[in-house]
């Protein structure tokens, strides 16, 4: 038996969050043949892309960031990242725009090693992860409202045990480092 998607009705916007909008959505299973009586609501968070950025400094090292986490309400230990933004031609340039912002630092280049969708149940949006190669400190960072942030330095080859001692816990993160480990061999398997 194969999967059909639903037929979708036009959205209902019902909050405004400035990062993201709430929509109530409403679809047919597809046994209803778009019989809108059939129909069954839906809540979809709709919000911009996102990116994360893992920088490696020509030492070898991973410039993380320690911020606090509303949420948690807890301080994390991640790796630069945010949305990208209208005027961003590319996620690329969304994350070194990120890694500009939040760190200082500069990439000789960002590549691109694939993206997840962070909670398809609810979201709409993807998640793109990249890794910053030659990362310097080259500029001042500039921090939005919202951001309090402190740059850490750690050796790659430490990753895995940041991520299995609970020190690095946000999960777009942990993909991240996953993406990595299966291209870099220097980096062990961070999957477990």
């Amino acid at each position: 038996m194969n999967i059909r998607p639903w037929h979708k009705l036009p959205p209902e916007p019902l909050a405004d969050a400035k990062v993201f909008t709430l929509y109530r959505e409403r679809a047919c299973p597809p046994e209803a043949d778009g019989n809108e009586a059939a129909a069954r609501d839906f809540y979809v968070i709709h919000t911009p892309d996102w990116v994360n950025v893992i920088p490696v400094t020509p030492d070898g090292e991973v410039v993380l960031v320690e911020q606090y986490r509303h949420g948690i309400h807890q301080v994390t230990l991640e790796i630069p990242g945010g949305m990208v933004d209208a005027t961003d031609e590319t996620p690329a340039a969304a994350a070194a725009r990120e890694l500009e912002e939040e760190t200082g630092y500069v990439a000789e280049t960002i590549e691109l090693l694939g993206y997840c969708h962070p909670n398809p149940a609810i979201q709409n949006n993807r998640c793109y992860s990249f890794v910053a190669r030659g990362a310097r400190k080259l500029k001042p960072t500039r921090f939005d409202g919202n951001e309090s942030l402190a740059v850490r330095l750690v050796p790659l080859e430490t990753i895995p045990t940041l991520i299995t001692t609970g020190q690095i816990t946000h999960a777009l993160v942990i993909v991240a480092f996953h993406r990595l480990s299966l291209v870099n061999p220097i980096l062990p398997n961070v999957s477990g």
